[in-house]
Formats: C-alpha cells, structure tokens, sequence
C-alpha cells in the first residue's frame, strides 16, 4: 500500500495503482466476496490479504521500534 499526496489525495491505495485500499472494506461490508473483488478490481489475493493483515494488526497497538516481526511489506 501507499499513500501519495499527489494521488487521490492521499488516500492509501494499493502499490502503483489507484485503487483506493478502502474500496476492498466497502465490498467486503457489502457482502462481496473475495473472489468477485479480485476479479473486479484486479487486485491479488495477496494484496487483499496483506491489507487485511495490515489493517488487523493495527487494531492491536502500535509496535515498537524495535519489533521487526511486526512490519510489512505490501
């Protein structure tokens, strides 16, 4: 994922593209399965789970500098 100011405003959107990371929580809120957003929006299977990953890890708390084990790649 990636946030550049220039691009949709800032809004984090998936690595060189424009789609928006939020579009993935608005389908999946209205019932849209993984397969039918993937083959929507032409995103990975990948991708959707290392946002879903980044998104709940979030929810427990910052990591500390130090904790490597909790950074990602996406």
């Amino acid at each position: 994922m990636e946030s550049v100011p220039e691009r949709r405003n800032g809004e984090w959107v998936f690595l060189n593209t424009r789609m928006p990371v939020a579009t993935v929580f608005e389908n999946l809120e209205l019932g849209t399965s993984l397969d039918e957003i993937i083959e929507q929006y032409d995103v990975t299977r990948e991708q959707i789970q290392a946002v879903l990953r980044f998104a709940a890890q979030s929810l427990t708390g910052p990591a500390s500098p130090l904790d490597l084990t909790r950074a990602h790649s996406v």
